[in-house]
């Protein structure tokens, strides 16, 4: 019923600082502070993601330099310590890196990212070559949008579909995303509905209600 819902290729950065797996310990460095980036993707030959390195996987080199871990902390942080003595990309990367196609929507990628508990995905096509970059940044453009375009969305794929007019009179609204409806409409058990349908338009935040039961339809 709604409207094309954007997808990754809508708001990913298409420009993407890389390191191969060979890439130094202060190749990798120095590419994050250039760039001002977290985290960099791992591509192979063909330009394919093999792995993510961030900043995590390169503080443990700084963590472990001068100390000397006890028995319990060697088995406790084998991966840490393992990279404290790393000094390639392809030894300090994640892999195989968590990924996602250019045609998933925000929300499945919101999804993915959280549960994950990541901040960035690499963007890749079928054959898994880098088409991009997604950031939890991003996928909060979506909030910038319009009211009035999204007052318009819910006026054409909520209220019009819940509340066709004339036996109801609903009056959409929107401020700073938060979308107000408004009026008298026949049946009040179709709120929740719209609750839940208007809060699926993107870049709504939350959605208000001052609805009453037309008296004439009871």
């Amino acid at each position: 019923m709604h409207g094309t819902p954007h997808v990754v290729s809508d708001v990913m950065t298409h420009a993407v600082a890389t390191v191969d797996r060979k890439a130094s310990f202060k190749e990798i460095v120095r590419t994050m502070q250039e760039r001002k980036v977290s985290a960099l993707p791992v591509v192979g030959g063909k330009g394919q993601v093999v792995g993510v390195i961030s900043e995590a996987d390169l503080l443990p080199k700084e963590e472990f330099r001068d100390s000397d871990p006890d028995r319990y902390t060697q088995l406790r942080r084998l991966s840490d310590l393992a990279k404290a003595g790393a000094v390639t990309a392809g030894e300090l990367m994640t892999s195989p890196a968590l990924t996602t196609p250019p045609d998933a929507t925000l929300a499945q990628t919101a999804r993915t990212m959280a549960r994950a508990r990541v901040k960035r995905l690499p963007v890749v096509d079928e054959s898994g070559a880098l088409l991009g970059i997604v950031s939890r940044a991003d996928l909060l453009k979506v909030f910038l949008r319009d009211d009035e375009e999204m007052a318009e969305e819910v006026r054409r794929e909520v209220v019009s579909y819940l509340f066709p007019q004339p036996s109801s009179s609903v009056r959409t609204e929107v401020r700073d995303g938060v979308v107000k409806l408004s009026g008298h409409i026949r049946d009040t058990s179709l709120v929740p509905v719209a609750a839940r349908l208007a809060r699926a338009v993107e870049g709504v935040v939350d959605v208000e209600f001052d609805l009453s039961e037309d008296e004439r339809s009871a």
